[in-house]
């Protein structure tokens, strides 16, 4: 697959940073506040570090579960577009959707730059069936957007995702933190943090080590509580029990930490007995769902 990855002049690199910068990480007061430190981080992940992950494990495993190259795909929250490219350089169609229209600008560019002429829509999660119900897709992917989503909004966006896919086709939820986790380390950085109802959460957040997230919540009102679960509240087993089908009729596929086992091992990974315990409280639950993040697939 590395022979598909391509290469790119120091001054596409540049134009897409100036990209990120207009369009995406000087918007508000972002820039103010981090430190130049993480400002050069977050230019550096979006530019480099983020690709190479998709590349190099995100676009192997799903192509292990189906080949890639010619398969359409509908990406919601596609971003700033970085998975977006690593999958069609596979020979993938990809469909991506994001509400953050300066990350699409940024989409755009970044595509552009390759030489895909990629479809970017500023469409809602719980609005694809309105939008996409008369394209078919081999994958429908979510890619770290379930977690900023609220619950009506997940259960109806998964309800529409399933009803979409043909027989034999795939959907895969991909960088969601796990609720059942002990530790968040998405959001709050904290233990215990997605075991909180989301009320307590609200105001348990001001003991967070997070900076720029501590202090942002502390009246308790509907316009703050959707802004707080904005950043991200975790999920679990349960949303898709609802939305799709019983643990028992689900056919999960595969999972990232299934996938990458060996390296897993190696890496000195220290949450198998956690792993494992989940796992032993209900024998119908997956491993996939017993992870720090849930990285998984389902077959229809």
């Amino acid at each position: 697959m590395q022979k598909n990855h391509l290469k790119f002049s120091d001054e596409q690199i540049n134009n897409l940073r100036d990209s990120l910068e207009k369009n995406y990480l000087d918007r508000g007061d972002t820039k103010s506040k981090l430190s130049k430190e993480k400002y050069n981080s977050a230019i550096n992940g979006q530019l480099f570090e983020r690709l190479h992950y998709n590349r190099n494990r995100i676009a192997p495993w799903l192509n292990s579960i189906k080949s890639l190259n010619g398969a359409k795909i509908l990406e919601i929250g596609c971003g700033t577009g970085i998975s977006t490219l690593a999958l069609s350089e596979q020979g993938a169609q990809v469909t991506g959707i994001d509400v953050d229209a300066g990350a699409l600008e940024v989409a755009k560019d970044r595509m552009k730059m390759a030489g895909f002429d990629t479809a970017l829509h500023v469409v809602n999660a719980d609005a694809i069936k309105e939008h996409f119900d008369d394209k078919k897709f081999d994958f429908i992917i979510y890619y770290a957007v379930l977690e900023h989503m609220t619950i009506k909004e997940r259960l109806s966006s998964l309800k529409q995702a399933w009803d979409m896919l043909p027989e034999g086709g795939f959907l895969s939820v991909i960088e969601t933190p796990n609720r059942l986790w002990y530790y968040d380390s998405h959001t709050a950085a904290m233990p215990f943090y997605d075991w909180l109802p989301d009320e307590l959460a609200f105001y348990y957040s001001k003991f967070s080590k997070r900076n720029n997230f501590k202090d942002l919540y502390r009246e308790l009102n509907e316009d703050h509580m959707i802004n707080f679960l904005r950043w991200g509240r975790g999920a679990s087993y349960h949303e898709f029990e609802v939305s799709i089908a019983p643990l028992q009729d689900l056919n999960i596929v595969g999972s990232l930490m299934q996938f990458e086992k060996t390296a897993l091992l190696k890496s000195g990974f220290k949450g198998l007995r956690y792993t494992k315990f989940l796992k032993s409280l209900n024998k119908n639950l997956h491993s996939g769902f017993c992870n720090p993040y849930l990285d998984i697939v389902f077959k229809k």
